[in-house]
């Protein structure tokens, strides 16, 4: 079934294709032009001068995160919301801790919804500034801070 949104992608695909591919054939017209008949190498006056790849066009995904409390006792529910920019909708989004100078991974961990937003309840039982942060594979949102009481 094609949704809309996949019916966006495919046509923004098949734009930057066809942007890609007329940028590679420009690049081969403007080409120099073969070499003078006194050049001694014939096979390399015929061959094609070679053409620059096209760069890839990369979206780069990002995640908010928003806590709704920024001070609570040990083990008090609270929750982050946000929103994820050019990751796939039902991603996993996961907590993560940094504890000691190492980010650690919490159990807490949720899919996001089809327009990107997230929504997690937390549980933390470290007393103190607790920095933390919502990682999907290699993206990663900007440090929060939750003191725990």
């Amino acid at each position: 079934m094609v949704t809309k949104r996949n019916s966006l992608r495919l046509a923004a695909v098949a734009a930057l294709g066809a942007l890609f591919l007329g940028t590679a054939g420009t690049a081969m017209a403007a080409a120099p032009a073969a070499p003078a008949a006194t050049d001694p190498d014939p096979v390399a006056a015929t061959a094609p001068a070679p053409v620059a790849s096209a760069p890839v066009a990369s979206v780069s995904a990002g995640i908010t995160a928003k806590p709704s409390v920024t001070s609570v006792q040990a083990w008090q529910l609270f929750r982050v919301t946000g929103t994820t920019t050019g990751l796939e909708a039902g991603s996993t989004v996961t907590l993560q801790q940094k504890q000691h100078g190492t980010w650690v991974t919490l159990p807490a961990s949720v899919h996001t919804t089809r327009n990107g937003s997230y929504s997690l309840g937390v549980k933390l039982g470290i007393k103190g500034l607790n920095e933390l942060r919502i990682v999907s594979g290699n993206t990663a949102s900007p440090v929060f801070t939750v003191t725990v009481r």
